[in-house]
């Protein structure tokens, strides 16, 4: 007779079906809430875009015409064309993958970074607190368009560069968050204990403090990603983030409205990309950001 795997074990002990039927009326709870629905619909629609835009854009994003200059939305082409004769709901779905990826990097790069930041000074304390919390607050004294914008202008235009830059600015938000995380988990007596117990700084942190106080990071990123979305958009509008031909939804937007007066058509649906999948990830953050509150 087999013995029955270690997980079917630890289910039929009733401590594992009670977190088991927790996770179950979590989620359920989770998938009833509206704006959970509507933006994982967004989200999930924006990943298709951005991991197979080939497959759901008609023509490619980069193929001139110019005698289908300023053709307006139809069966052949869903958003119309843009100034060059180039199909622009092909654009805006190959556009999807250049703002998923940055927004991801972006907020990637900034959750380390902050996580590190904010683990070391709220764990340390002392001078060491002081002085990352004092560096901290000067970034985020910054407005959060001018900090990028004077990182891009120094670096240079283009889209790496952008990423840098809302990632410069980005980490400082994750770095506050992380140090009020820690600084209320290391007062717990499980943290006395397993230090009593002679386990090292770094266990304490890997074992006790960065699983008791990951779960606000998730929702700060959902919401992060839609403000990168936007701040990137917005560098990309002024000329100082992506550089045409690349279909980036700011310089789309930005050209669309230099033929606004011969077609509204191509600002409009670039712009109401940017604004949905804004919208998506702000739904997603507040959701989550409930939905992991202990206290709600």
């Amino acid at each position: 007779m087999s013995t029955p795997p270690i997980d079917a074990i630890a289910l039929e002990h009733p401590l594992g079906r009670a977190r088991l039927a927790g996770v179950q009326r979590g989620a359920r709870g989770l998938a009833r809430r509206p704006g959970m629905v509507i933006g994982s619909a967004i989200l999930l629609a924006l990943l298709v875009c951005g991991l197979a835009p080939g497959l759901v854009a008609p023509y490619d994003p980069y193929q001139q015409d110019l005698t289908q200059r300023f053709l307006g939305p139809s069966t052949e082409h869903l958003f119309g064309t843009d100034d060059f004769g180039r199909d622009i709901f092909s654009r805006v779905v190959f556009g999807t993958r250049i703002s998923l990826l940055t927004a991801f990097a972006v907020v990637s790069a900034s959750l380390v970074l902050g996580g590190i930041v904010g683990t070391l000074a709220g764990y340390r304390g002392g001078w060491i607190d002081e002085l990352l919390m004092r560096v901290c607050d000067m970034f985020m004294a910054f407005p959060s368009i001018l900090l990028p914008l004077i990182v891009v202008v120094v670096l240079g235009p283009s889209l790496v560069n952008t990423a840098i830059a809302l990632a410069v600015r980005g980490w400082a938000p994750f770095a506050r968050l992380m140090r009020g995380q820690v600084l209320s988990v290391k007062q717990n007596a499980y943290v006395d204990a397993a230090r009593a117990l002679g386990a090292g700084h770094w266990r304490i942190v890997r074992r006790y403090i960065w699983p008791n106080s990951v779960a606000p990071f998730i929702a700060l990123a959902a919401i992060d990603m839609g403000f990168v979305i936007l701040t990137a958009a917005g560098l990309g509008f002024l000329g100082l983030g992506a550089q045409p031909p690349t279909p980036e939804w700011g310089v789309m937007v930005a050209a669309g409205l230099q033929a606004f007066l011969i077609s509204e058509w191509y600002a409009f649906f670039a712009g109401l990309t940017i604004a949905v999948a804004v919208l998506a990830f702000s739904l997603l953050g507040d959701e989550l950001q409930d939905w992991l509150d202990p206290r709600a």
